[in-house]
Formats: C-alpha cells, structure tokens, sequence
C-alpha cells in the first residue's frame, strides 16, 4: 500500500489530507481562530470542586472552565503530603483512591494537560498525567516504565528498542518513563538518544517556566497540525509529502533536517495552479462525507446519522440483488459496508460510541467473518477502537476515542430554520395551529380585525385548500381575517395580531 500526504495551507487554516491507494482516506482541519490544543499544558487554578462527581473544574485561561476527572489526577503515597509524585500504574494499583475533595480545593494550583479539545459546550478534558511526543519516544516525566507500541509485533524487535531505551537511561541518568512509538521500529539507538536528550531538556524546561508562570497560563503547546501530521501520521507507506505553499514547505523541510531526517526527500512544494486538492478530488471527497448517505460500489448504501449521544450506521442493500440468494447477497454487502465503515469513521472524524446496524445474518460464520474484516479495517486507524460481537438484535457495538470535533461539526452548524432535527412541520399543520391560535386570541381579546403573518405556502394553503374552513372560522369568531405574507418567516413561524 503507498501513502501520499497533501497539505492546503491558508492564512485562514491548514487542511492536510491523507490518501492511501489514492483514495481519501482523512482529512485533518485546523484553523487560526480554533486551533486544536490537544497536547497543551498549562498551569491551571482549581475553580470547583465536585465531590459527587469525583471531579473538578479548572481555569486554564479559556472562556470554558476545562473539567479533570479523579481517575485523571495524580495522588500522593501519603494523603496529604505535598506535590505529587506517583506514577500512574501505582495510583491506579492503590487499594484505596483518596476522594477529590482530599486532592484538590478551590485555588490550587495543578499542572495539567489537555486530552480533549472543547467539543459543543463542554470544556477540554484533562489529566495530570503529563505526556510529551516525539518522532520516536513520548516521555512520561517522573513515571518509571518502558511501554511498547502494539503495532511493532515482532518480539526480537520489541526487546532490542526496550534495552535500547533502559541502556540510555541509565547513560543520562533519566528518571522518566518512556512509550516506544510505532515510528521507532528498526531505528538506530543514536536516534533513539537524540529524541530521549531532547525530550528530557524540554521537560527540564517546562519546570523552569512553571515556576515562574501566573495561574491559568500555557506552558507548553503542541506543534501545529502540518507539523504534528509529520511527526505522528507519516509512517514507511508514504511516498510524497505535497505542499501548496511555498513558505511551509520550506518551513516543514527545515522541520525534518532537524527533527525526521527520513522525511527530507518527501517532502515537496506543489506550484500548479490547479488546488492541490481538486487535483486529486479531495474536495469531492469532503462534500460527499457531508452527506447523511453513503454509496456502496454493490448498489447497497450506509446511513450515518450523529446525535449528542451516539452516531449510528445502517446497512441497506439498496440495489444490489446478488446472483444467488439473499443470504449471499446480505453477506456481500455487509462486507463492503464493513470496509466503507472504517474509512467512514476516519474520513469524518466520529468519536464516542458509535452503534452498526448491519444487515441481519443467519449464519453465524458470516457474522464472525463481517466482525474480522471490521477489525481489519480499523487497524489502519491511529484513533483507539474498540469492537464489540454482535448483539441478540443483530448491531455491533464500538467506541471509538474522541478527542477533537468531528469533521460535520468543524465545517457545518445546526439548519437555522430546524435548529438541528432534521425536519420541519408542514404546511398543515401549521395552517392548523393558527386555526386554534385565533380561536384562543377570539375569546380572550376584543378586536376588530385580525391579522395573520405567516410564510407564503401557508397562506396559500389557506387561500386555497382550506378557504372553506377559513370562511367557517371567519363566520363563527364575528369577524375577518387578513393575511400578510411574510418572505423572512420560516414555514413553522406566524403571528396572529389584533388589530
């Protein structure tokens, strides 16, 4: 499989989109006025206390006070000794988690670091539990274990970067912990070193600022997105790293000389005058992951729809009829739909849980076999998933970590004239609410006249199929009835107005 990389940079956003195939398979989005801060750290001041929640809100400096949860908080060995110091397996090994209100009180200062940008009307979630990302290593300051990535599957391997990282620290005297990235497999251990001396002079760093910095300050922030892309997308798939601007391609070249030395042959500036991303039908892509349904290339089709909740994904054959019987048929489709589904959750950034409606199957074999291509598919995702079996009602259950807005969010907002159902009322039912609304305003007020604003299309509908009922209404109540169209009005608006 080869990878290409394509980055859209504006004054206004960078969009980078990730091909595999060259089919479109992600799309990241940052823009100026609403970058992500996922990976920032800051020097919070508790500014609540919840006990019943076991959690706390904190000032970081936002307009949104951003929310750490107990299960994210350091404690000390002694309950209520000074700093805290304890790693995080000790913490969670405890017999005993002491209660928040013993941890944290209203103006404590706490460093903290965001795990979750402010999605909707929740502040950014946070913990305590500090990490900080290379190319190679992410250093776990003060912790004392060596972590492997899952993905470097051959166990020679796995012991040869774990006695690298151990051998290392003991040279430099390090006292972090350290999670080996997927990206460190088959490197050197001189590379190893440089990412292990950067990160510890950068930690060293953060604590000289700390000190100093004033409450609900930014201690430290990530790179930006055309940055973080390079650091933790780019693996040994991709082929090319494209940019259509002149300045950040320089910029993100310089980036690699010093930081991702395999990169610097990669990366190259786009000078067409064609967008790089109609070049290569991102942008149809885009608008097509806008929309509530997906085409499969069997005739079948998905139907993604996502609520506050949960996003649920249907299953429909739609044309596709197969050439032997409908198990066979359903089989197929559930199969596509299976790989369309794992793209879809990248490409739209869908987090939290997410409910699969496939095709009822009968035969179980079927079922394990839609459940492993599911699972294969979702290896490609960098985001964590989890898959459950299939329910008594036939839906698969998963999870998938939400850590920033979802591509619809990012993009689109609430209908204006729906506010965000999905629907409106029709014309006759409206047409019937004024009906009733006049009957209230009759016997409550004494007027001459009365006065209708409504859209045009009920105002037709009384003038026409309802002119009888209007004529009825007019001769009960004792008195007439104007209508004035109102071009501004939604469908659902009106006003009865006593004149």
């Amino acid at each position: 499989m080869s990878a290409e990389i394509l980055m859209n940079v504006t004054p206004q956003e960078s969009r980078v989109a990730v091909l595999e195939n060259g089919v479109l398979q992600e799309i990241l989005i940052e823009r100026t006025d609403s970058e992500s801060i996922v990976g920032n750290i800051y020097k919070g001041k508790v500014c609540r206390v919840l006990p019943g929640m076991e959690a706390a809100f904190i000032d970081i400096g936002m307009s949104k006070s951003a929310f750490l949860h107990a299960s994210d908080l350091k404690f000390p060995k002694e309950l209520f000794n000074g700093d805290i110091e304890d790693s995080k397996e000790a913490s969670r090994s405890a017999s005993r988690t002491p209660p928040i209100s013993k941890l944290l009180y209203e103006g404590k200062q706490v460093l903290v670091q965001v795990i979750k940008d402010p999605i909707s009307t929740k502040g950014a979630r946070l913990t305590t539990y500090v990490t900080i990302p290379s190319r190679y290593v992410v250093l776990m300051p003060n912790a004392k274990t060596i972590g492997i990535s899952s993905k470097i599957e051959i166990n020679k391997e796995r012991r040869r970067l774990k006695e690298s990282v151990q051998n290392l620290n003991k040279k430099t005297g390090s006292k972090h912990g350290y999670i080996i990235r997927t990206a460190a497999e088959g490197v050197s251990e001189d590379l190893l070193r440089k990412d292990i001396e950067f990160l510890n002079k950068l930690w060293l760093s953060i604590g000289e600022i700390t000190e100093s910095a004033p409450k609900g300050s930014i201690i430290y922030s990530d790179l930006p997105l055309v940055k973080r892309v390079l650091r933790d997308v780019v693996s040994e798939e991709v082929t090319s790293v494209r940019v259509d601007s002149c300045e950040t391609a320089q910029r993100i070249t310089k980036f690699c000389e010093q930081y991702i030395t395999e990169l610097v042959g990669l990366v190259s500036h786009y000078p067409g005058e064609r967008p790089i991303f109609d070049l290569y039908g991102v942008e149809e892509e885009i608008q097509k992951a806008l929309k509530r349904q997906v085409q499969l290339k069997s005739g079948g089709y998905l139907i993604v729809d996502q609520t506050e909740a949960m996003t649920t994904i249907d299953v429909n054959t739609g044309g596709f009829v197969g050439h032997r019987n409908l198990e066979e048929t359903i089989f197929k489709t559930n199969l596509e739909a299976a790989q369309a589904i794992a793209r879809q959750l990248r490409l739209r950034n869908l987090g939290g849980i997410i409910i699969l409606d496939f095709i009822d199957m009968k035969d179980e074999e079927h079922k394990d076999m839609v459940l492993a291509a599911l699972g294969k598919a979702l290896e490609k995702d960098t985001t964590k998933t989890s898959v459950t079996t299939v329910s008594s009602l036939g839906l698969v259950e998963m999870t998938r970590k939400r850590t920033s807005e979802s591509l619809g969010h990012i993009l689109c907002e609430s209908c204006p004239t729906c506010h965000g159902r999905g629907y409106i009322k029709t014309a006759t039912t409206v047409c019937y609410e004024i009906f009733r609304e006049i009957l209230r305003e009759a016997r409550q007020f004494v007027a001459k006249e009365l006065l209708v604003l409504a859209a045009q299309d009920v105002v037709d509908l009384f003038l026409d199929e309802e002119s009888e009922s209007l004529a009825e209404l007019q001769e009960f109540i004792n008195l007439p009835i104007r209508f004035q169209v109102e071009s501004l009005y939604t469908q659902e608006q009106f006003d009865v107005v006593l004149l």
